[in-house]
């Protein structure tokens, strides 16, 4: 069972990586790591993510590898797209990320999940940087991760399933080696609110998401500058549940005024340390 076009439908399935050797082992310079990055609290502050999931009911599929080099792939989000027919194999910007799709792949094989297409050549791309808006049209944000041909090459393959695709420029902000995704700048919370930074925030797609219906819900710029973006980062668990990272309370308090429910759990170590969040950290594969 597969298929994915919300970001807030109840998650059914999703794949997880334990952050083993590649990540405990890295060269935190070379992989762009913080100063709150710790290999000595990576392993545990996942293991509560993956409770909170589990204790959702949501059924966990491990995607285990050999590769012992890429120490980004515990953030399975970006390295494919889930899409109602299957899953679109990505080509990831950050060069030292470059072949993780082949880790997805492997991961689909044994899944008996069918890969209907990929991103080659010249076209860069992760999944980081695409939004379901409703279940027929996936935003895409251009940036230094995913460039026009890799959207050319995505909204090609995605039209053959009646799906459009369109494209949102997004800012330098910190600059080529930072990780600003398009999910850096928005997460849907329920089936029509989503908090942003608005600051940052494309206004093609604010006007698109406000003429949709959506309530946007503004992040506090201290608590968005403080967590290196990632206060926004957040997974829906179903529509008006949902998982962030602790210690950060206007967030929290935001989200919970207009009635969502909120689930923490530490994530300095893993999260903000090494620029992904709760979305980052999983790959849904099947929402309904």
């Amino acid at each position: 069972m597969y298929g994915v076009s919300s970001m807030t439908d109840e998650l059914r399935r999703v794949a997880l990586r334990k952050p083993g050797a590649p990540m405990l082992e890295a060269d935190a310079d070379a992989w762009h790591y913080g100063p709150t990055f710790d290999r000595d609290k990576v392993a545990a502050q996942h293991a509560a993510f993956t409770q909170l999931i589990a204790s959702h009911g949501t059924e966990i599929l491990w995607m285990d590898d050999d590769n012992p080099e890429i120490a980004d792939a515990v953030f399975t989000y970006d390295a494919s797209l889930m899409a109602p027919a299957g899953a679109v194999l990505m080509n990831p910007g950050k060069l030292l990320r470059r072949g993780e799709q082949e880790l997805h792949r492997q991961f689909y094989q044994r899944q008996g999940i069918p890969v209907i297409g990929e991103i080659s050549g010249e076209g860069t791309s992760e999944a980081g940087d695409t939004l379901w808006l409703d279940d027929k049209t996936l935003a895409v944000g251009r940036g230094f991760r995913t460039n026009q041909s890799g959207i050319d090459q995505l909204t090609a393959l995605l039209a053959e399933h009646a799906i459009e695709v369109c494209a949102f420029d997004l800012p330098v902000f910190q600059g080529a080696d930072a990780c600003l995704h398009l999910m850096s700048l928005v997460s849907p919370v329920d089936t029509r609110t989503a908090v942003i930074f608005e600051t940052l925030f494309p206004v093609g797609l604010y006007q698109r998401m406000q003429a949709m219906g959506y309530t946007l819900i503004n992040l506090p710029a201290d608590e968005y500058e403080s967590s290196a973006t990632l206060c926004g980062n957040i997974l829906a668990l179903a529509p008006g549940q949902c998982i962030m990272i602790d210690g950060y309370p206007e967030t929290r308090a935001a989200l919970e005024q207009v009635g969502i429910s909120v689930s923490v759990f530490d994530g300095d170590a893993l999260c903000i340390g090494c620029e992904g969040g709760p979305t980052c950290l999983s790959r849904p594969i099947l929402r309904s």
